[in-house]
């Protein structure tokens, strides 16, 4: 049996479409109203720690070295041929100590040419010697005589005065003896100028050729120097940290062969970043790291400039230097700034510089969560910072950095 249909009437349709967005419109209300979850962090991921009141100190860190306070480099003197490696890197060594057998023929010649030159240079001097003063005393000789001569024709040529008076003797015996006198005394005078000039001579010549041979002497010497050097010691006692050369190896003037060190007296040279050196100054205490014992020291010097965005400063060591200390060998150093007495203080959050404002989580009272706070920082240490606003004694505040998904203030600890 048929069943006749009704039509469907075209309003109840509309109804059910109306129905339908009235729903939707009220879930997505509902949605729009509904708070974002809050971020959930692990514990164990995150840094806590507790806000005190108390004395803070003021440290500044960085990584350094152990660098020896005496260090001798040891350059080649001359060019030359490495014969033999004495000494091997990390031997202790005296002054006396040989480390390289060397050398080189033209220096050896140069050596021995130069010890004949002071050698002729010794022998002209011997041989002039001996020239001047035998004419020195050849020239004496001849002023003696003269005087004599002098003496002589003095007397007669007085005497003929006499005789002239007398008859015996002819004005003409008279003049000629008068003239033997006047000629033997210019002649006198000229010997006795000429065996003055003559010593005077003899010290200006000898004193020239002496100061030849202080030159040669001095080129012998160095000359000596030189093939002396080719036998290389370490000049002081100490430990050979460095020398790179071979058996056969050609090594140019002036290269460097070896570096002698004496490992008890040792320095720390710290890297300290710039942005944290402003405040350090000479004398501030300091404690270095060897990784086998803290070491006592104290600031020595501060490099004027930074360089790779660190700044050079060296400690002078004063405590006894633990077992292993040794060149080269890397430490950790700590410099005391200040001591800050009872400020509120906590570790150095992962954000904020020094005099900042900046948002930290606090843990809720509860332990499972924590919101943010505005906090205040003021002078920061190496691993503390003092806190001016915005937390008091006790609270807990998270030092790492936290992920906070659409800004939210709130976290959870799962």
């Amino acid at each position: 049996m048929d069943i006749a249909r009704v039509p469907a009437s075209p309003h109840g349709r509309y109804v059910v479409a109306g129905v339908g967005t009235v729903l939707l419109v009220a879930a997505a209300a509902g949605i729009a109203r509904l708070k974002p979850a809050v971020p959930v962090v692990e514990r164990a991921s995150v840094v806590i720690d507790t806000v005190q009141r108390g004395d803070m100190k003021r440290e500044v860190r960085g990584p350094g070295t152990l660098v020896p306070e005496k260090v001798r480099w040891i350059s080649a003197v001359t060019s030359a041929r490495v014969e033999r490696i004495v000494a091997q890197p990390g031997q202790a060594v005296t002054a006396d100590s040989v480390l390289i057998e060397m050398s080189n023929p033209d220096v050896q010649i140069q050596a021995l040419e130069a010890e004949q030159a002071l050698s002729e240079a010794q022998s002209r001097l011997a041989d002039l010697s001996v020239q001047l003063h035998g004419g020195r005393l050849t020239q004496q000789g001849v002023v003696a005589a003269l005087r004599a001569q002098n003496e002589a024709a003095k007397k007669e040529s007085a005497a003929a005065d006499g005789l002239v008076a007398q008859g015996l003797v002819s004005t003409l015996e008279r003049d000629r003896r008068r003239l033997a006198d006047e000629e033997t005394s210019a002649r006198l005078k000229v010997e006795q100028e000429r065996l003055e000039l003559i010593a005077n001579t003899v010290d200006v010549q000898l004193g020239m050729q002496r100061r030849q041979i202080e030159r040669l002497q001095a080129i012998a010497t160095f000359q000596r120097g030189r093939v002396e050097a080719l036998v290389v010691r370490a000049g002081q006692d100490g430990v050979l940290q460095e020398l790179a050369l071979q058996p056969g190896q050609w090594v140019n003037g002036g290269t460097t062969m070896a570096k002698i060190v004496q490992p008890a007296g040792l320095k720390a040279v710290l890297r300290i970043p710039e942005t944290q050196a402003k405040d350090v100054a000479l004398g501030q205490a300091a404690a270095i790291d060897t990784r086998n014992g803290i070491v006592a020291g104290k600031v020595s010097r501060v490099d004027p400039a930074a360089q790779a965005g660190t700044v050079t400063v060296d400690v002078a060591l004063e405590g006894e230097l633990p077992a292993g200390a040794r060149p080269d060998l890397n430490v950790d150093g700590t410099i005391l700034i200040e001591q800050l007495k009872q400020v509120l203080y906590t570790g150095r959050p992962t954000i904020g510089r020094e005099g900042a404002n900046v948002q930290l989580f606090r843990v809720d009272a509860d332990g499972d969560g924590a919101g943010l706070v505005p906090v205040r920082l003021g002078r920061t240490s190496a691993n503390a910072v003092e806190i001016v606003e915005g937390l008091q004694a006790g609270d807990r505040v998270v030092l790492s950095d936290v992920p906070r998904a659409d800004g939210a203030t709130h976290i959870r600890f799962d």
